[in-house]
């Protein structure tokens, strides 16, 4: 199949994956794309997982026939690209790999060897002649291995994009440009925009995105290439509207909200505290506010996560469990961590019947966040739910559709909130009683500080 007169996708495709990288759903699968370029020399970009290999070499067979190709491009060495070197390498004896110093250590890692006499050493700037077309090699450590180069050919202004520009999905017949089924360039619809931005966001917020400030690097390097196509490990090639798809990857490595809504993410033991979470996002619904209500032990936890990068605001709602938070917000909340999750407005919905501990824990969590503004209004649930408690997630509501202390908000009332300095109890109330102890650890309200 063409991607230009000189270029061919010679890639596979993975329709019975389940769990790609052994965590992310793939319900429509996975393609592992290889391109080959035709020229004097001619070069293979990268092989597929190992499960392919026969496919993947009969596919350079069907366009090359008896004749091998020259090089052998490895620009990233995680075995889903990587796997079948090796195995290449045997076929084609005379065949030469090009790729960076660190991917040649990780080969002897893999294989036990780093192909001493067989191999080309390439770094930021380097250039290979095929002909007519002259690769240009650009490094991009950790987006998302260390040793990751992205390759640029001048001739048919195509970006070779390693896993950058990837997304989740086996191709199907529906990527194919209309009226040239030999083409895997794009259909550059709405609805298939639509569709790439789902699942490319999905994979980059779960595989990439803790690399946010190397993308942007790489981001800056890229512009200053004449690109008219993409060709990403994952996934459709790209043409037309670039600037769609490069705005996104600006937009996520920049952690920056996508677009404006209220991701409400929650945990439930009895029920209580789902009913919170679905109030809640009623109310916001019925002001005609985006949400995206996450139940955490049985959602996609992949959707769940790229979805509070998506949206500019974020509710958790969890039970106090064990003086701690239940395992499945303490999953979620970790995911989000260790991406960088930042810039976005906050609130919390905790549950406990005699100890209160969750948003202590919950705030604690995301205390290394950067840029983060927390609701004034949060709700403390007693078990159940009381006509106060839904006061204040109507003010919650109006703070999120408003912003923190706008909208009046503090004229309506609403709880205060005081704090034991000894075990961390969260008393809500308009005052503490004078005979008030702490169910917890036993002291008098002497021990207690609003917060």
């Amino acid at each position: 199949m063409f991607i230009t007169k000189d270029i061919r996708y010679i890639g596979v495709n993975d329709r019975e994956v389940d769990l790609f990288e052994g965590q992310y759903r793939v319900p429509e699968g996975m393609s592992y794309n290889s391109y080959l370029i035709m020229d004097e020399k001619t070069a293979v970009m990268d092989t597929v997982d190992r499960r392919f290999g026969d496919e993947w070499l009969g596919n350079i067979k069907a366009v090359l026939g008896e004749k091998g190709p020259d090089y052998l491009i490895v620009q990233h060495m995680e075995p889903d690209h990587s796997a079948n070197i090796h195995r290449f390498m045997e076929h084609y004896p005379e065949a030469v790999i090009v790729s960076s110093q660190k991917a040649f250590n990780m080969m002897k890692n893999f294989f036990g060897t780093g192909f001493d006499e067989r191999r080309i050493v390439v770094s930021e700037g380097s250039t290979l002649c095929l002909g007519e077309h002259t690769l240009t090699f650009v490094t991009a450590p950790m987006v998302h291995w260390p040793e990751v180069i992205v390759t640029y050919d001048s001739r048919d202004k195509v970006l070779f994009s390693a896993d950058g520009f990837g997304k989740f999905g086996a191709l199907t017949e529906v990527d194919w440009a209309e009226g040239d089924e030999r083409s895997l360039t794009w259909r550059n619809d709405a609805w298939r925009r639509t569709n790439w931005a789902n699942e490319a966001r999905r994979y980059f917020i779960g595989i990439v995105g803790k690399y946010g400030a190397q993308v942007q690097l790489l981001l800056k390097k890229a512009a200053r290439l004449d690109i008219e196509i993409i060709c990403p490990l994952h996934g459709p090639v790209l043409k037309d509207e670039l600037g769609y798809y490069i705005g996104l990857y600006d937009t996520w490595s920049s952690y920056e909200p996508e677009e404006e809504g209220v991701v409400i993410a929650y945990t439930s033991v009895y029920g209580h505290t789902k009913v919170a979470a679905r109030m809640l996002a009623r109310g916001l619904e019925n002001k005609e506010i985006k949400v995206a209500l996450y139940d955490l032990a049985r959602c996609d936890m992949a959707e769940a996560v790229a979805d509070a990068f998506r949206y500019d605001k974020l509710v958790l709602c969890t039970t106090t469990y064990n003086a701690d938070i239940f395992p499945f917000m303490r999953s979620f909340i970790e995911h989000l961590t260790e991406r960088n999750f930042q810039k976005r407005t906050v609130g919390f919905v905790e549950n406990g019947s005699w100890a209160p501990m969750a948003m202590k824990v919950m705030r604690s969590m995301l205390e290394k966040s950067k840029g983060l503004t927390y609701l004034s209004h949060n709700l403390t649930i007693n078990s159940a739910l009381t006509e106060d408690d839904v006061v204040t997630l109507e003010m919650m509501r109006d703070e999120l559709i408003c912003g923190p202390g706008e909208c009046g908000c503090e004229e309506k009332g609403g709880s205060r909130r005081f704090e034991c300095t000894i075990c961390g109890y969260v008393h809500e109330g308009d005052c503490l009683p004078d005979d008030f102890v702490c169910p917890l650890c036993k002291k008098d309200k002497s021990f207690f500080k609003e917060i």
